[in-house]
């Protein structure tokens, strides 16, 4: 059974959420504050957390900081707040994704089970795909069975979703993928999604691989067509 951490302050909601994600066969842990939450993500094993933007004591975006190279889990943040830079600040920091308060509950167990499914799906993919156990682009390389990136011999620190789009282009070198099908690829949710993501989390791998980001060596834009890893 795959467990799910919800870090909600508001009771109510985090209870009725519970209750759909129970009856969709997930165990569910509640904690209602950012302390208690981020004790938890520390102490037990999750496969997803849904993590509240406002909390007390520590806010969803410090929890998602703290954890982000830590943890290898979907994360779907929840908030009432609906301004765009809150979805980007959310996304920048590693989230999978942001769901703006009302929602259905049904709309939200949607999203866990496509988050999980795809996660699982991505990685049995990559590990059945792989040819070898690591590319090497120049200065780059990238390690599949560790999840490690290196550039000029130096570790680069990608999140999940990071690693996964840059390995997927990688196995793919000199293809341009547009926004909609690398989301689709890594994300597997189709219009769920906003595809602004992608934007995010390319920029988010060039601050980490290039050493101009602004002046691209690896991952290049090809404009009004998406990127690409050049070879």
């Amino acid at each position: 059974m795959k467990k799910i951490l919800i870090v909600e302050d508001d009771l109510s909601i985090a209870e009725l959420q519970k209750d759909y994600l129970e009856l969709a066969d997930f165990e569910v842990t509640i904690c209602t504050d950012g302390v208690q939450g981020l004790n938890a993500i520390k102490e037990m094993e999750f496969d997803l957390l849904i993590l509240d933007v406002m909390l007390p004591k520590i806010d969803g975006f410090s929890i998602l900081k703290s954890i982000q190279d830590e943890k290898d889990i979907p994360v779907l943040m929840v908030s009432a707040k609906k301004e765009e830079i809150d979805k980007i600040k959310g996304l920048s920091l590693g989230a999978d994704d942001y769901i703006t308060k009302p929602f259905s509950p049904s709309e939200l167990v949607a999203r866990v089970k496509s988050h999980i499914l795809n996660y699982e799906r991505i990685k049995n993919k990559f590990a059945s795909k792989a040819k070898s156990s690591t590319i090497v682009i120049r200065g780059l390389e990238i390690l599949k069975d560790s999840r490690q990136v290196f550039v000029n011999g130096a570790e680069a620190n990608l999140a999940q979703k990071e690693f996964d789009i840059l390995l997927y282009m990688a196995e793919n070198p000199n293809r341009v993928f547009n926004r909609d099908e690398l989301f689709e690829k890594i994300w597997g949710l189709d219009a769920l999604g906003d595809t602004a993501t992608v934007t995010v989390h390319i920029g988010r791998i060039r601050d980490k691989i290039e050493s101009s980001p602004s002046n691209p060596q690896y991952i290049e834009t090809v404009w009004g067509a998406g990127y690409r890893i050049r070879v």
